[in-house]
C-alpha cells in the first residue's frame, strides 16, 4: 500500500446496538482469511504493523462489511479478528487478547495463556506491563476527556505486539482510538503512540508529550515528597484565581481525597514518572494534582498538546458526509489482490489459505 497519508475526515459518532449475529459470523470469517493470506505473505509482523496503521485498520473494518463510520467498528472488528483468530492464531504465531469492558481486564490472564501453551518463547510478564502501561498512558497520563472502555492486545512468537484501545466521551458522542506499535515505542512515556484518531481536538494533559519531559521529572520529584505538604499546596492553590490551564487542571480535585494515595506513593518513592504511573491506584486525579503542582510549585509545566494526529479515512456510499474516497479504497484493493495473486502461485498452506478467502468473497 505504500506510505499512507490522511486523505480525508469521517466523524465517529458513538452508535448503540449490537452487530448482527450473521454479519459478525462472516466477519470473523472474512477477518481470519484475510490475516491468513497477509502473514504468509508478508509475516506476523508486518500484520501488526498494519494494524497499527489507523487507515489500514479502517480499510480493514470496511472490508469486513462493518459501518464505516460508527465507533463499533473498533470493538467488533478487533472480536472478529479475535474469534477469527481462536483456532488458527497458534499455527500463524498471532494471539489477540483483551476487548471491550470487562473483558479487557482479562487481557493479563489471556496473555499468560497464550504464552505458556502456543507462545512459550516470549515474556509473558513483559506482554502485561505493556499492555498495563497502553492502557495507563491513555487513560490517566494523556486526560484528553475520553475515558477508555475497550483494549485490545494482540502479539507475535516473536514477542512483538500492538495495542488498539477506545475511549469514549459519552457528553459529546463521540470516540477516540488510539493505535500502539511495541517495535517503535523506545519510551512509555515519551511519545509512545504509533497514532491517535479522532475528529476533535479538545484541552488535553498531555503528559506523554516531548515538551512534559521537565514536568514529568518534576511530577516524580513532587511524589516522593511528604503527603502534608502536597496537601498544603494544593488547598493554598484552590483558593486563587487561576489561569486558564492551571484553572483546567484544578477542576474536581479535592486535596483532603488525596491524602490516602498520596501516602501509598510516598512509601513507594518511585523513582522517574514511569514508575509513579504503574502505581496501583494512581489515576487522573492524581496526576493532574501532581501536574498542577509542578507548573505552579515546581516551574516545570507540562504540555496540553491534544496528540490527535489522524482523522477517519472514508467517506459514505451515500456521499455524506463526503464521497467514498476511492484512492485509499484502490490501494486497499490492489494489496490485498497482490497478496492473493502471490498465494496462488505458492503451495501448501498458502494455497489453502487463498481458497478459503475465495470462497468468502
Amino acid at each position: 500500500m505504500g506510505t499512507i497519508t490522511r486523505t480525508g475526515i469521517a466523524k465517529l459518532p458513538l452508535h448503540s446496538g449490537r452487530c448482527p449475529a450473521w454479519l459478525f459470523s462472516q466477519m470473523r470469517k472474512l477477518a481470519a482469511c484475510l490475516a491468513e493470506v497477509i502473514v504468509y505473505q508478508f509475516g506476523a509482523e508486518e500484520f501488526l504493523k498494519r494494524l497499527s496503521d489507523p487507515i489500514f485498520f479502517q480499510a480493514f473494518g470496511c472490508a469486513l462489511g462493518f459501518d464505516w463510520h460508527s465507533s463499533g467498528l473498533t470493538t467488533t472488528v478487533c472480536g472478529a479478528l479475535k474469534e477469527g483468530l481462536r483456532e488458527i492464531g497458534p499455527e500463524l504465531g498471532i494471539f489477540v487478547a483483551g476487548g471491550k469492558g470487562r473483558i479487557s481486564r482479562r487481557t493479563p490472564e489471556e496473555i499468560s495463556r497464550f504464552s505458556e501453551y502456543w507462545a512459550r518463547g516470549v515474556d509473558a510478564d513483559n506482554l502485561i506491563y505493556a499492555s498495563r502501561m497502553s492502557a495507563k498512558v491513555d487513560n490517566t497520563a494523556l486526560q484528553d476527556g475520553y475515558n477508555l472502555y475497550h483494549h485490545t492486545f494482540i502479539f507475535t512468537k516473536k514477542g512483538n505486539w500492538c495495542v488498539i484501545q477506545q475511549g469514549m466521551n459519552i457528553q459529546a458522542h463521540w470516540a477516540r482510538r488510539y493505535h500502539w506499535l511495541g517495535a517503535k515505542v523506545t519510551d512509555f512515556v515519551n511519545e509512545p503512540h504509533s497514532a491517535v484518531c479522532c475528529d476533535h481536538k479538545s484541552v488535553a494533559l498531555n503528559m506523554v508529550a516531548h515538551e512534559s519531559e521537565a514536568a514529568r521529572g518534576a511530577v516524580s520529584d513532587l511524589s516522593r515528597r511528604e503527603p502534608k505538604f502536597l496537601i498544603k499546596e494544593l488547598k493554598k492553590i484552590k483558593t486563587l484565581s487561576l489561569p486558564r490551564n492551571e484553572s483546567f487542571l484544578a477542576q474536581e480535585i479535592n486535596p483532603d481525597r488525596l491524602t490516602k494515595i498520596f501516602l501509598q506513593i510516598y512509601q513507594s518513592q518511585p523513582v522517574d514518572f514511569k514508575g509513579l504511573l504503574g502505581l496501583p491506584g494512581v489515576g487522573p486525579k492524581t496526576i493532574r494534582a501532581l501536574a498542577l503542582l509542578s507548573e505552579l510549585v515546581a516551574g516545570a509545566a507540562p504540555s496540553f498538546r491534544d496528540p490527535v494526529r489522524y482523522s477517519f479515512a472514508h467517506g459514505g456510499k451515500d456521499g455524506y458526509p463526503y464521497p467514498v474516497d476511492r484512492p485509499t479504497y484502490s490501494r486497499t484493493i490492489e494489496f490485498l489482490n497482490e497478496a492473493i495473486s502471490s498465494a496462488k502461485m505458492g503451495y501448501g498452506e498458502k494455497l489453502r489459505a487463498f481458497n478459503r478467502l475465495k470462497s468468502l468473497l
